[in-house]
């Protein structure tokens, strides 16, 4: 009786695929590419599987798949990480980040300092008194329901985020300048513990901008060990860039050392041309501590300028309170020329970004509020200070004022010769440090730093195929794994069987970025195929239009 019954199972399977053909054993190959596969290691000519979502198999494979992409001479790696991304709000306007897509980024990290969420009745208030281009309703209060919320309404990169100490004290404390309550910080750690449980990566600091300069020493102590307890780590956009650089480092060096984290610093620098020797002594210091056993790692840009507001050239005091305090205080005539020779007074009490530019004509204005002043977009600060008939400095407090924002400005500080030293560090990771932008609708209404465009493709064409400051397979390591351990991120950074297919194809001898200051809206080429858990997300170098993103969270989650 068994016998028949398999007899008669073997026909029906064999009428069926006659009928209905074979199944397919995967949904996906890539044949005969060059796989980096993040490690690091030199690369090999393979295929790889992707079912389901995931990197089934990799080696030598039979072409038995519904899609057949022919990888030959092209280079096949992991999706690309960008530790620093300001995607909150423009992936709520366009969920596809096609500026990043197109430079095979995969999954967006967010939250310098501030994050989505946690949220109060007032902290939504003035995050909707403050939206600029783009408008959007709030429909979540914690950072772990923002996460979902943009998965829900649909991205087509992963998502993660940092919790901000800056949100969890604006939240407990407002906009004050004053040292947590016990009570305070007890609600502060909480808040953290919380959002860790809900994905977040980590607490991240944001040490230059009001109110987050605000927290001593020992309340980041205390938030990251907070965020220690699950796992997560600490990173921070240190006090100064510039002329306490190195008393900065060390802050964040003992803070990693008491709370007993893993630390990195955002978008490592030196800024200023006084400071620039300073490299030296910053690259000892890490070496020192991780030699100790410390984990300090660091993410980086690949451009000789920042990109803030007018905020970082004006003193913290007169930012205390937030926004509406610090334009109050601007239009008061005593204010404005205190603030004025502060900007233009050299010092050490707080980091000047106007003094460190060098010069007003190394000041770009590239986002602006209010329409009547866009028109202004470009032009550095000396030139619109020429057509006011004012000096820099009065003419960047005015400009606060009359758009009701922080303006976005681009700040020239860094030496080429630093960012090729940094290049070569092998504990740097990558960010963009920039939102995810398309050239069309509402983001054109403003200007952006070439690296929100550029950041990932400049390095694989400018830095390693054109001055190969590094090979191509540590360039790769750098942009998947190594971020991906550092965040301590379930199968995503390698090409590993078992692993989520988020994979990028790309010619090595081709890809290279397009944006300038100039002409910021240009999209990077060279990125050919982009797969997002198993869907292909960018075809032949053009967007499909799949939005198969998910929020990938961090070690202290529970589901």
């Amino acid at each position: 009786m068994r016998k028949v019954v398999l007899f008669f199972h073997t026909v029906l399977f064999t009428l069926s695929v006659a009928i209905f053909g074979c199944p397919k054993t995967y949904d996906v190959v890539i044949t005969s590419g060059d796989i980096y596969d993040g490690s690091g290691r030199a690369s090999y000519v393979a295929d790889v599987g992707i079912k389901d979502g995931y990197i089934a198999a990799i080696g030598q494979l039979q072409p038995d798949a519904d899609v057949v992409i022919d990888a030959q001479g092209l280079a096949v790696a992991p999706g690309f990480i960008n530790m620093l991304s300001w995607a909150n709000e423009s992936l709520i306007e366009d969920g596809r980040s096609q500026s990043d897509i197109r430079q095979g980024v995969t999954l967006e990290v967010m939250g310098e300092g501030w994050s989505m969420g946690p949220l109060n009745k007032r902290m939504k208030q003035g995050m909707r008194q403050s939206q600029g281009d783009i408008k959007f309703r709030i429909e979540w209060t914690t950072l772990g329901e923002y996460l979902e919320y943009l998965v829900k309404k649909g991205v087509s990169t992963n998502v993660a985020s940092f919790v901000g100490a800056t949100t969890v004290r604006v939240y407990a404390i407002g906009y004050q300048d004053r040292p947590p309550t016990s009570q305070e910080l007890k609600q502060m750690r909480k808040l953290v513990g919380e959002a860790m449980q809900q994905g977040a990566v980590g607490v991240s600091s944001a040490l230059i901008y009001t109110p987050g300069c605000y927290a001593r020493t020992d309340e980041l102590i205390a938030l990251a060990e907070a965020a220690g307890e699950y796992g997560g780590i600490y990173i921070s956009h240190i006090r100064s860039e510039g002329n306490r650089l190195l008393e900065a480092l060390d802050e964040l060096i003992t803070i990693a050392r008491k709370a007993n984290v893993a630390a990195e610093l955002y978008h490592m620098k030196v800024a200023g041309k006084s400071n620039w020797h300073k490299l030296n002594a910053m690259i000892e210091r890490i070496e020192k501590a991780r030699a100790e056993g410390l984990k300090i790692t660091a993410d980086m840009y690949n451009y000789t300028a920042g990109a803030t507001g007018l905020d970082a050239a004006m003193p913290p005091w007169v930012r205390e309170g937030g926004h509406q305090a610090w334009v109050a205080r601007l239009k008061n005539p005593k204010i404005r020329k205190r603030v004025s020779n502060e900007m233009t007074t050299p010092t050490d009490e707080w980091e000047n970004l106007y003094l460190l530019a060098g010069t007003p004509e190394n000041i770009i204005l590239i986002g602006f509020k209010n329409e009547r002043l866009k028109h202004l977009t470009g032009k550095t600060l000396a030139e619109v200070a020429k057509m006011r008939g004012k000096s820099p400095a009065e003419t960047a407090i005015d400009l606060v004022i009359e758009d009701y924002s922080r303006v976005e400005t681009v700040y020239f500080l860094m030496s080429e010769e630093n960012v090729k030293r940094q290049i070569k560090l092998p504990w740097v990771s990558f960010c963009s440090d920039a939102r995810s932008l398309a050239p069309e609708g509402v983001f054109l209404k403003s200007n952006s730093h070439p690296r929100t465009y550029g950041s990932f493709a400049r390095l694989l064409g400018k830095y390693v195929r054109r001055e190969k400051v590094i090979t191509l397979a540590e360039a790769v390591r750098r942009l998947t794994s190594l971020p991906a351990d550092n965040l301590k991120l379930d199968r995503r950074g390698k090409l590993k069987k078992g692993y989520y297919a988020d994979i990028v194809i790309f010619d090595p001898e081709t890809i290279i970025d397009h944006a300038t200051f100039e002409k910021p809206h240009q999209y990077s080429t060279g990125m050919l195929h982009v797969f997002v858990n198993g869907t292909q997300v960018l075809k032949d170098g053009e967007h499909t239009g799949a939005k198969p993103g998910r929020v990938v969270r961090g070690p202290g989650w529970k589901k």
